[in-house]
């Protein structure tokens, strides 16, 4: 943890502020001044579990006026707090049901604001795709403060003040990646002068139709005890899939099917991906003998369940509404050399996908847990992934450009991967967080199954 340290003494807080929306909230119950959302079953899944942490790098021109560049940015925060109200809110048991939640907003409610200096790192630096230590990105990600808090955001001056980050702590709870995403698209174009996407649907009672019985199966379930904390060696990366890569992907999946003589996968490009990704990190990370007793490997990621539900859940819901694909396949086929383990892995993914959509909102919750427990009894916890293509997180521009990289730092501590539209347009890119030994591998089994595609 020295190493952690000596790179927190190269931050420099310069201002911390509580930003409350603006213009001020109007109470909905006058008798004791409070907004109250209760949790749904499908926020309950979160509640446990460590936050979302992502790093937003943007270069600055020469001349840029650092000083109004950061007052826009905490006065645009408080504009677009006004319709995101629940981001400001705290994060409470609920009164006489101390196994239900429940986001409380009171006037005086805000997220915490934090400007600082760091000379750990400089845009370039933040900007590469090449292995980077996580200790040196982790100043740059804002702690959630204590109380209940569900949002906290750092505006970071980098080295020379040629570049700018943006730190972004969002509590899993309050939101998912695809309301958070529209969160911070809303503050962008505030801040930009630009026209604001559509509002949110804040109101979970009138949105999600609550189930009791998942409810408590959720409540009950917690994650694996973590430290809240990476490994001190964790290095972060990012691996970029070209259009023309993930159409080759689906071209040597289609081909295996038909050499097979078995109808072929349903390969979208996010199937290709995630395939070809954990493909790679089950060879970087798995070559070591096995401990269990199981012959599998899992997988596991989300779904946006809002056009899913029924009724279906508006797109610009407000809160958490995503259910888990849980990908399985035999870790010597998943191994297997060329368009066997590509093939392998690709078609695991399209299957978990089909079951989660096929089986409507019941289907997809019957024998949910037993999967869970299935995939964390395998040694170890499953390769998960945080994140998706169409959150478009390189298109929140506030004004000064468009970020150079976007990073979901917290995968160092997760056990996942990240994944998110190319900045080069098209194609994907993935973030993954590895020792140094396991990111070796993993780049060389990277390279060469690119290399091996026709």
């Amino acid at each position: 943890m020295a190493h952690d340290d000596d790179e927190q003494q190269l931050l420099r807080l310069l201002h911390a502020s509580l930003v409350a929306p603006s213009p001020p909230l109007q109470p909905h119950n006058d008798a004791d001044d409070l907004t109250t959302l209760p949790l749904t079953y499908l926020d309950a899944i979160w509640v446990h579990f460590p936050p979302v942490e992502r790093v937003f790098s943007y270069r600055l021109a020469p001349d840029a006026d650092v000083a109004a560049i950061v007052s826009n940015l905490r006065n645009s925060l408080s504009r677009a707090l006004h319709a995101f109200f629940p981001l400001a809110a705290r994060l409470r048991p609920a009164p006489h049901r101390p196994d239900r939640h429940q986001l409380r907003y009171r006037p005086g409610d805000g997220v915490t604001f934090t400007v600082a200096e760091y000379d750990g790192a400089g845009i370039d630096d933040l900007a590469t795709d090449e292995p980077r230590e996580h200790a040196s990105i982790a100043p740059l990600v804002p702690r959630l403060p204590e109380g209940g808090a569900v949002l906290a955001v750092q505006a970071t001056l980098l080295r020379a003040r040629r570049g700018l980050a943006l730190g972004v702590t969002v509590h899993h709870a309050a939101c998912d990646g695809a309301a958070s995403t529209h969160f911070l698209h809303t503050w962008a174009a505030l801040a930009a002068g630009a026209e604001a996407p559509r509002p949110p649907a804040v109101d979970r009672r009138a949105v999600i139709r609550d189930r009791e019985d998942l409810h408590d199966m959720f409540t009950k379930a917690r994650p694996a005890p973590s430290n809240g904390s990476a490994d001190p060696r964790q290095l972060l990366a990012t691996f970029a899939l070209s259009r023309g890569q993930l159409q080759q992907v689906k071209d040597t999946v289609a081909g295996e099917a038909a050499r097979r003589g078995v109808p072929p996968p349903r390969c979208t490009s996010i199937v290709a991906a995630f395939g070809f990704v954990w493909r790679c990190h089950h060879r970087a990370t798995k070559a070591a003998p096995l401990s269990s007793s199981s012959d599998r490997a899992y997988f596991v990621f989300p779904m946006d369940l809002r056009p899913r539900l029924d009724p279906p859940v508006p797109a610009t819901y407000l809160g958490n509404c995503v259910g888990p694909c849980f990908a399985s396949a035999p870790r010597a086929d998943l191994a297997g050399a060329g368009a066997d383990g590509l093939f392998a892995a690709c078609a695991a993914v399209a299957a978990a996908i089909d079951e989660a959509a096929s089986g409507g909102e019941s289907g997809l919750w019957n024998g949910c847990m037993e999967r869970a427990a299935e995939a964390h009894c395998s040694d170890g916890p499953p390769l998960s992934a945080a994140g998706s293509p169409r959150f478009l997180v390189y298109g929140v521009d506030f004004g000064f450009g468009r970020p150079a990289k976007v990073d979901v730092v917290s995968v160092a501590k997760t056990a996942a991967i990240s994944v998110a539209e190319s900045r080069g347009g098209g194609g994907v890119e993935v973030g993954v967080s590895l020792l140094p030994d396991a990111m070796d591998c993993f780049r060389r089994c990277f390279a060469d199954d690119i290399a091996s595609l026709p």
